[in-house]
């Protein structure tokens, strides 16, 4: 077991007053089989005037805050502490083949396959087409399993794309990521998620943190560190098992969950109304870090 201190700052210096905001996060982990959220708490200022969580349709955690009194700086921080069991890597070759598991979640009745139907269609910010099915193709060759053409297509776009935090923003449309083969991880989970819902197969966004470990004798700076998003696929009979495209790696203990959706715009970490502010700075701030002694 792994246990890791988790603190995700998020500042908004306004260059005019804001007199009214409301805003939501989702920004503390979830608990789930190979994941248990010790303790977690969001640090807010000005001090929110009503504060409360809630659970979404999802099942994540959703922070909701409100601050009432005029302010040019917001600050959100919250603070985790998770312990992660190590997840063994699925044996690929033990999946179904890929052409027979579109049909089973159309048509099946049971209550896994009812609950993964929100996950095969479009979503605000994933639209399936025949581009992405033609992508996704050289992966998907007859009657490979599943996982080993979902591995496949993970190994590809993290080759064949280059990261630049620079070319994208949330809005930039999945045809010019696969144009120009360049964006972030969260382009890469959103390409990835329209490339297996285009093939009629059930893909989730993750939005969470990786481990990054610093060169060896220096420590890890908290600037070099941000929230992380990877892919999950539904495979009947295993569940639900996640691939990280941007690393090229299957999750086991490194990556923390803090919630699941169709894609970034059900999960975002923070977003809001305000009534005033003017232009505004945004500054992140994440540090994941274990916890000394852990192992």
């Amino acid at each position: 077991m792994t246990n890791y201190h988790i603190s995700h700052t998020t500042r908004y210096r306004y260059h005019e007053p804001v007199s009214l905001c409301h805003n939501e996060a989702h920004l503390l982990p979830r608990s789930l089989p190979h994941q248990l959220c010790l303790h977690s708490q969001l640090q807010i200022q000005p001090l929110p005037a009503v504060c409360h969580e809630r659970e979404d349709f999802f099942g994540n955690r959703v922070s909701y805050f409100a601050v009432q009194e005029p302010h040019t700086l917001l600050e959100v921080t919250a603070l985790s502490e998770v312990q992660i069991v190590p997840r063994d890597i699925p044996d690929l070759r033990s999946a179904l083949a890929w052409e027979e598991v579109g049909p089973h979640l159309r048509h099946g009745l049971d209550s896994d396959v009812l609950e993964v139907r929100p996950f095969l269609f479009d979503s605000p910010l994933i639209s399936t087409s025949q581009v992405l099915a033609d992508y996704a193709a050289p992966s998907f060759s007859s009657s490979r399993t599943l996982l080993e053409a979902t591995h496949d297509l993970m190994r590809r776009i993290h080759w064949e794309f280059i990261y630049d935090s620079e070319f994208t923003t949330i809005a930039t449309p999945l045809n010019e990521v696969l144009e120009h083969r360049r964006g972030v991880c969260q382009d890469f989970a959103h390409l990835a998620i329209g490339c297996l819902r285009s093939l009629g197969l059930a893909a989730r966004y993750v939005s969470g943190y990786l481990e990054t470990l610093p060169p060896p004798d220096q420590p890890c700076r908290v600037d070099t560190a941000a929230s992380h998003a990877w892919v999950s696929v539904y495979s009947p009979g295993q569940g639900w098992v996640d691939f990280d495209p941007t690393n090229d790696q299957i999750p086991t203990d490194r990556h923390i969950t803090v919630a699941w959706g169709r894609d970034y715009s059900d999960v975002t970490p923070l977003k809001g109304t305000i009534l005033g502010g003017g232009e505004h700075v945004l500054q992140v701030a994440v540090e994941v870090r274990r916890r000394e002694g852990a192992k």
